[in-house]
């Protein structure tokens, strides 16, 4: 910790450093188009900034790239809870903790049942409706991949955004559900490379960047994030955003998770067990950050939301969150409810995004605005 507040410390007082950040700072605050090419000098220096210098210029960002009254409402759905063959360390579906988690294995929802939850989530304002299923990976299910692309067309059919978390997957079952209407596909890297080996042994990090990958190629839309708050370090959190942002396109949506600590998994205990979160003020960061690093994806505020205070949360809209999780669960977690939630956006006169409405403001056509920064 002493070690951390040294870095700020020398970030925030440093001439040198200051005049980088800042000159950082305006050159990203007046980009019309998204970088492929940072390094994680730079990603550095930008983290270090102060804090309200950060949510500002990732502020501007956000207006510049969308209509920053928006935002988006979405409901996620567990259609195949339990059984998972991968030891992630955070993960109750994990088949390795079951008996200390009590989740078991079950079967695939209805059909019915999806098409009952979806209807739901459209009454309450919810535009895109995602699907996750505690698989490894889509090798070899073909009934599978049947079952879902009914699945995927009742959301269409309801005029909704589709997207599914299904473990790792190939080109042809990628075609297979983009011709029935899928419109993202959630697969996340998690954390840092160096740090993801301390979570996850039984798929390597080039194993999930194959899979953003093929869903790229097949022209669905890239949903990939992280997972904050795992034990991992601020440099982490820093080469977790650098993957992210040198893809060579960057993913229409990144959501943002804070560790929610399940008791019975090895990471929930032991996180548990020291009882000290992550400060807030890491994950705003870690959020103003992505703004400024993918200013055309959507940054969505994903599982943890509900252990936020409404003006810790109304911060992340303000450094570029624009679509929240909402509804009855997170896979196995806690979420926000819709009527909280449709009150709270109320109140801070934001509004429901409109399902596929990405992007409203043109950045080259709007006014340049030279920020400052003071010391």
């Amino acid at each position: 910790m002493l070690s951390l507040h040294r870095s700020i410390a020398r970030s925030t007082l440093s001439p040198f450093g200051k005049r980088l950040y800042s000159s950082l700072l305006k050159q990203t605050t007046a980009a019309t188009q998204p970088r492929t090419d940072w390094t994680k000098a730079e990603i550095t220096e930008l983290f270090n900034a102060p804090l309200i210098s950060l949510v500002h210029h990732a502020s501007i960002v956000h207006n510049r790239f969308h209509e920053p009254s928006e935002v988006q409402l979405c409901t996620l759905m567990n259609i195949k809870s339990g059984g998972c063959t991968e030891d992630c360390k955070y993960c109750a579906q994990s088949n390795r903790y079951s008996d200390n988690t009590g989740v078991k294995a079950e079967k695939v929802v209805t059909l019915d049942q999806v098409r009952q939850e979806a209807e739901l989530a459209k009454r309450n304002g919810s535009t895109r409706f995602c699907m996750g299923a505690a698989w490894r990976e889509m090798a070899g299910r073909k009934n599978a991949i049947k079952n879902l692309k009914q699945m995927i067309k009742i959301v269409d059919d309801l005029k909704m955004e589709s997207c599914v978390t299904l473990g790792m997957i190939d080109k042809s079952q990628l075609t297979e559900l983009k011709d029935a209407g899928l419109t993202a596909y959630n697969h996340n890297v998690d954390t840092s490379r160096e740090y993801y080996p301390k979570v996850i042994s039984t798929r390597s990090y080039d194993d999930r960047l194959k899979t953003i990958s093929n869903v790229h190629a097949s022209g669905v839309n890239v949903c990939s994030g992280g997972i904050v708050g795992m034990g991992e370090t601020r440099e982490d959190r820093i080469s977790f955003l650098y993957t992210l942002s040198t893809l060579g396109q960057h993913p229409e949506s990144v959501p943002i998770n804070r560790l929610v600590p399940i008791k019975g998994t090895p990471l929930g205990d032991e996180l548990l067990a020291e009882g000290k979160p992550l400060p807030f003020d890491e994950i705003v960061r870690t959020v103003a950050m992505a703004r400024l690093l993918m200013p055309g994806s959507i940054i969505r505020l994903a599982a943890g939301r509900y252990t936020m205070k409404e003006s810790e949360q109304v911060m992340c809209f303000m450094a570029g969150v624009n679509a929240i999780f909402t509804g009855k669960k997170m896979l196995t977690t806690m979420c926000n409810g819709w009527d909280e939630d449709k009150e709270m956006l109320q109140r801070w006169g934001l509004t429901p995004m409109r399902s596929f409405d990405r992007t409203t403001v043109d950045p080259t056509a709007a006014q340049q605005v030279e920020p400052s920064v003071s010391a």
